[in-house]
């Protein structure tokens, strides 16, 4: 079974101070840490499972510029037989859709069983790449799985729905699935296999070498453009009550009763 894999690589966010970089439209991400997209690296690891377990070649997919390539070199690390990087400028300010198109050319010619994406991406959190992805590609998916199953043509995949229920659904191959985190316990790659992957070669395509028009990609070709980024208006700072815990009961009774709630 050959599996391929789309990843993206995001800024590492959780502990920085952030900053609107000058034209409102992104963040500065000089002195962030890049690192693969958190439910990516679950799909990946799925992947080597899923051909660990079946045989087959899994193939990463990424659309950037030349930093992503370590994402790509980090995934043939842990196991993954081939890298492919789209990249041309005709692809930047491109939404979910012209994200999609662009992946889609990519992975057309590729010879693949099953596609798995990241359920979402943490830097934007659209969750829209991996669904756009199987409708272009003319193929049926699910995203969210926690589950996966692989049968003979066919894989039984667990969805997860609100309020803990597991969504069963049995999707004929090939097909696209939307990882969700928690799905496996991703690999650490091995010293000798980042070395093995630093002289790997990573093959790249072009709007033209994918027959893609400059127009139908990128900002041009995207249904919805990016307004700009704003930080939420700042409220008013929590008060804190000082004094022995009867002293600061006392003084919530208080404002309570001041504010009307008693």
């Amino acid at each position: 079974m050959n599996i391929v894999v789309c990843v993206k690589q995001v800024p590492e966010t959780a502990e920085a101070e952030l900053k609107i970089a000058s034209g409102g439209k992104g963040i500065v991400e000089e002195g962030l840490p890049l690192q693969i997209n958190e439910p990516d690296n679950y799909a990946l690891e799925e992947a080597l499972l899923i051909t660990e377990e079946h045989d087959g070649d899994v193939t990463v997919v990424t659309l950037g510029h030349d930093s992503s390539e370590e994402v790509l070199r980090m995934s043939m690390a842990k196991g993954a037989a081939e890298a492919v990087r789209v990249a041309d400028p005709a692809f930047d300010g491109g939404d979910g859709l012209a994200t999609a198109g662009a992946l889609a050319a990519a992975v057309k010619d590729l010879d693949y069983d099953l596609v798995l994406t990241g359920c979402m991406a943490s830097d934007d959190g659209n969750t829209q790449v991996g669904v756009a992805l199987a409708e272009l590609l003319g193929i049926p998916h699910a995203t969210y799985v926690t589950q996966v199953d692989v049968g003979d043509g066919k894989v039984t995949v667990g969805r997860e729905l609100e309020g803990g229920l597991i969504e069963k659904l049995e999707i004929g191959l090939p097909c696209v699935l939307g990882i969700q985190t928690g799905i496996n316990e991703p690999r650490y790659a091995s010293i000798m296999g980042i070395a093995k992957a630093s002289k790997r070669e990573i093959e790249l395509k072009a709007a033209g070498d994918l027959g893609l028009d400059a127009g139908s990609v990128g900002e041009a070709g995207s249904g919805t453009v990016l307004d700009g980024l704003e930080f939420p208006p700042a409220g008013e700072g929590a008060e804190i009550l000082d004094g022995t815990p009867p002293e600061a009961s006392g003084k919530l009774a208080d404002i309570l009763k001041e504010k009307g709630f008693v």
